[in-house]
């Protein structure tokens, strides 16, 4: 791969990570003022919550949109692992094209009911709901690229960089 682009690619990552943080730190802000207002002051307040549980659902589709790699994924690989190098390349392909297969099926749908959320609000903050859902578009365009890509390698046989079970790591 040309350098340029591994590390635009890079820098991009560390963007998509800075995101996360950042809504990490809104979600873990408004859980702590939720909490002090609350138990504190004996005065719940809504808002919080509704930014809390808006900043988790970004989150973790943002994450697995951008910030996840591949071999950071959790799955159930006791057939894959014991299976032989081609039986692992034709279980990626069957998998990667079920996956794109499925995504791109239901993206049509996905967009019009996002679109048609435009109609609702939140109840404390009022933002409205196609905005609050068009992270799952932006995560299933991901997906949907991020599988192409593993299929384009799988096709010209090479497999995926396999994680190591026996090491533990922070993804660093």
């Amino acid at each position: 791969m040309n350098p340029s682009l591994r590390k635009a690619g890079a820098w991009l990552r560390r963007r998509a990570e800075n995101v996360a943080a950042g809504l990490l730190a809104v979600m873990f802000a408004a859980f702590m003022v939720q909490i002090v207002f609350r138990y504190l002051f004996n005065f719940p307040i809504g808002w919080s919550s509704e930014l809390s549980v808006i900043t988790w659902l970004w989150l973790v589709l943002w994450g697995a949109a951008f910030v996840v790699k591949e071999s950071e994924e959790i799955r159930f690989d006791l057939i894959h692992g014991a299976a032989g190098r081609r039986t692992r390349l034709v279980i990626g392909v069957i998998t990667g094209v079920s996956i794109v297969a499925l995504y791109a099926a239901s993206l049509p749908a996905t967009l019009d009911y996002v679109s048609f959320m435009k109609v609702e609000k939140t109840s404390y903050l009022k933002i409205r709901f196609d905005y609050l859902y068009s992270i799952y578009v932006i995560f299933a365009v991901a997906v949907i690229v991020r599988y192409l890509w593993i299929l384009s390698h799988l096709l010209r046989g090479k497999e995926p960089e396999a994680p190591d079970s026996t090491s533990v790591s922070s993804g660093l």
